[in-house]
């Protein structure tokens, strides 16, 4: 039976043999489907997203769980993704690889998800986190129908990379159980925002800029098929860009009253 959403990602930049990072917003994607009569099952959109990147390909799916700071408690193998119907599916019904920061862990599903395996990074964002894997391994990134603000966490990275000052490291303790059942009390970090000085993220600008040079490829969200894609290493280098001169408070951040 023929996949309805075959091709559907086509024409906005993901190619075969592509490594893509997916933040995604599905509820217009399956409310357009049952409008066409097809039942609104997560198993179509995973598909089509392998179906894009191609028997070579891989695709990354955000699993964070922000409960951690407060049950002090994961499990690699059982805790649940808050990202929505279709990335808890894959986690339970597809045989990919889940790596191990207790908040912000991934799912790699296809051909090279091997190269996720054993990334337990300390730092959600840190440069042994699978960020870093896909910038090593030259992926991209692609968000569907959703904005800057509610997508981009690839910016924190960015942010931590750079060293920037308006973030600091947090430290998370808690029990951990890893594949094999084992538990341990272990502590994880976040470059987490300074709220003491009123720092909020605000990405959205940035967001417009990349769309204004021409860097985002695709659908603004709620057009077409709503998917807009940007090669991590391009992300990367122009927000690196914004932060060394001086802008992120333009277009990173602002200082609300704390």
């Amino acid at each position: 039976m023929r996949n309805p959403l075959d091709g559907h990602w086509d024409d906005s930049g993901i190619n075969k043999g592509d490594c893509v990072l997916i933040h995604s917003s599905m509820k217009r994607t399956f409310s357009n489907l049952t409008k066409l009569g097809v039942e609104t099952n997560p198993r179509l959109v995973i598909d089509s997203l392998l179906g894009a990147v191609g028997r070579t390909g891989t695709i990354l799916l955000p699993l964070f769980n922000f409960d951690f700071p407060v049950t002090k408690v994961f499990s690699i193998n059982s805790t649940p993704s808050q990202m929505g119907l279709v990335t808890e599916f894959a986690r339970q019904q597809y045989g990919g690889v889940r790596t191990g920061h207790p908040i912000y862990s991934f799912f790699a599903l296809g051909a090279n998800q091997s190269e996720f395996i054993g990334i337990n990074n300390k730092s959600g964002y840190g440069l042994d986190s699978p960020f870093a894997k896909l910038l090593e391994m030259d992926g991209k990134i692609a968000v569907v129908d959703l904005d800057d603000q509610g997508s981009m966490t690839s910016y924190h990275f960015v942010e931590e990379k750079c060293e920037v000052t308006y973030r600091y490291y947090k430290t998370f303790p808690g029990t951990y159980e890893d594949a094999n059942g084992n538990e341990t009390i272990q502590k994880y970090e976040l470059y987490v925002r300074d709220l003491e000085a009123g720092v909020t993220t605000s990405v959205n600008r940035m967001g417009e800029i990349l769309w204004e040079e021409g860097l985002y490829k695709g659908n603004r969200p709620n057009v077409g098929n709503g998917m807009r894609t940007i090669k991590m290493k391009i992300f990367y280098e122009r927000t690196q860009a914004e932060i060394m001169a001086g802008r992120a408070i333009d277009t990173l951040y602002e200082i609300m009253n704390p």
